[in-house]
């Protein structure tokens, strides 16, 4: 069993930064691969980053790339989501989640169902 903790959200202007935090309790941490989705009011979940277990490989959705980085430290058992040029479309309720599978396809890690764990979120607001 693996308990997900994101922190790092808030309020901010348009063109702004934020970094969000997802601290992992557990052993296998970094046997897991790592992902961050979002979900905005009526909208339904969707990918953002994902991370493989050792960290030397990453996803980013479209609309977020180049923008966003996601990184993780399995010393610490966190994995994080440095976003900058923040939009008021990427308000959304970000969510960690980890799959335990571990196998990496660059599609299989943008489907929410892979992901075996969930955090509770935290709400990012972005204002124009």
């Amino acid at each position: 069993q693996v308990q997900l903790i994101e922190s790092g959200g808030g309020s901010v202007q348009a063109g702004d930064s934020l970094r969000l935090s997802c601290a992992a309790s557990g052993r296998t941490f970094s046997s897991y691969i790592m992902g961050w989705f979002r979900q905005a009011p009526g909208k339904e979940r969707e990918f953002v980053a994902a991370v493989s277990a050792s960290g030397s490989t990453t996803s980013y959705a479209e609309s977020v790339k180049g923008r966003f980085t996601i990184s993780r430290d399995n010393d610490k058992n966190t994995v994080s989501l440095q976003m900058n040029s923040l939009k008021p479309e990427d308000t959304a309720v970000y969510s960690c989640a980890a799959d335990r599978t571990a196998v990496w396809h660059t599609v299989r890690v943008t489907r929410p169902y892979e992901y075996d764990y969930w955090g509770q979120g935290t709400q990012v607001t972005v204002s124009s």
